[in-house]
């Protein structure tokens, strides 16, 4: 079963997120943290395929616990989101560890399951994830590919 965990302060983004992600992929396993104080417990109890995470959290910022994790959990596939788009911003999630970067309304729920679909695919050895919609065939955004919008 595909599984994620969304590190993301604000509730109403959070849920809408977890929701969206479950319409695409019924079969979703979808952990969450508020501010990423329990992300390592969550790690290692569910071993997430991929985890979403916001920059702007309470206390750590997501672009410090995407560096903390990836020393841990290098193959572990981070996707950092905000609000705020800037050069700066990608720079420093690639430097990071971040394998995805993109703007919180600026990719369709299709096109966010595509990503996963892709993540997860990867890690099966490109076998057929059940419950992923075959038409989502849509290449995810990376953060090299981002920077020439």
């Amino acid at each position: 079963m595909p599984s994620i965990l969304i590190v993301e302060d604000n509730d109403f983004f959070r849920t809408s997120f977890k929701e969206i992600m479950r319409m695409y992929v019924p079969s979703l396993s979808v952990e969450e943290s508020r501010d990423g104080k329990d992300v390592f417990a969550k790690i290692s109890k569910n071993s997430p395929d991929m985890i979403f995470m916001d920059i702007c959290l309470p206390g750590k910022t997501g672009l410090e616990l995407t560096r903390e994790i990836k020393s841990g959990y290098p193959d572990l596939v981070i996707s950092v989101f905000t609000s705020n788009d800037t050069p700066e911003y990608r720079r420093i999630a690639r430097e990071c560890g971040a394998d995805y970067f993109f703007k919180k309304d600026a990719l369709t729920g299709a096109q966010i399951a595509a990503m996963l679909e892709k993540v997860i695919s990867g890690k099966k050895g490109k076998t057929e994830v059940i419950g992923l919609k075959k038409t989502l065939r849509q290449k995810a955004i990376e953060p090299e590919e981002n920077e020439k919008g």
